[in-house]
């Protein structure tokens, strides 16, 4: 059993994330902002803990995180503004993996996007500008931490039904269900074999932990 800390908690592949960990008897935590989330959280069998990541200081998400075997970078502005895609995308990320490397919470796994690095060519005009530049400087801090971090870069995210088969690394961006993703973080997790990588994928052909293995 792994003790797993999912920031972002409410999101999505969050929601999901945390069944697929709980199943496999994980003790899950899942970070929310709002409150009124408490309730989806607590049906996936994780454990909701109210805390806004935006605002809190590195010793303050350092004490949250204590006692941890994993993080799980799932939040997100959610994009339309570019101040608080910073202060989410980037700032609050960064000081997560600072937090947990003082709180001795040595594995993380960062959901990024197939896209994102530092030469992500997103003219400075376009709205997407600023999640890209967010995305690429937080992933590259992940990079340097001494963590044991592994970045995930899912193409295009759909809503469909989970295929439980992947192709990593391709040459170019297509797809890729929700439900894959959350297998694909819960198989990092397991996987010492993802540390230290960055791992872009589509829905493809191959079995999730063949892929990554």
């Amino acid at each position: 059993m792994s003790r797993v800390l999912i920031i972002g908690g409410h999101g999505k592949i969050a929601l999901l994330l945390a069944r697929l960990l709980v199943a496999r008897g994980d003790e899950v935590t899942s970070l929310i902002r709002n409150p009124d989330h408490a309730a989806d959280v607590s049906a996936t069998g994780a454990a909701p803990l109210v805390a806004d990541a935006e605002t809190l200081s590195v010793s303050e998400l350092a004490a949250l995180f204590a006692g941890q075997d994993a993080l799980v970078w799932s939040a997100g502005a959610g994009g339309g503004n570019a101040a608080r895609t910073y202060a989410v995308d980037r700032d609050a990320a960064i000081r997560s993996m600072d937090a947990a490397a003082s709180a001795g919470v040595n594995r993380y796994v960062m959901v990024s996007y197939f896209g994102a690095r530092t030469d992500h060519g997103v003219p400075a005009e376009n709205p997407f500008f600023a999640y890209a530049e967010a995305k690429a400087a937080a992933d590259e801090h992940l990079r340097n931490s001494s963590l044991s971090w592994t970045v995930l870069g899912p193409s295009a995210l759909t809503l469909d039904e989970p295929t439980g088969r992947i192709e990593v690394d391709p040459a170019e961006s297509t797809s890729v269900s929700r439900a894959d993703v959350a297998a694909v973080v819960a198989a990092s997790l397991a996987q010492d074999a993802t540390i230290g990588r960055t791992i872009r994928f589509n829905n493809g052909r191959t079995p999730i932990s063949e892929a990554l293995g």
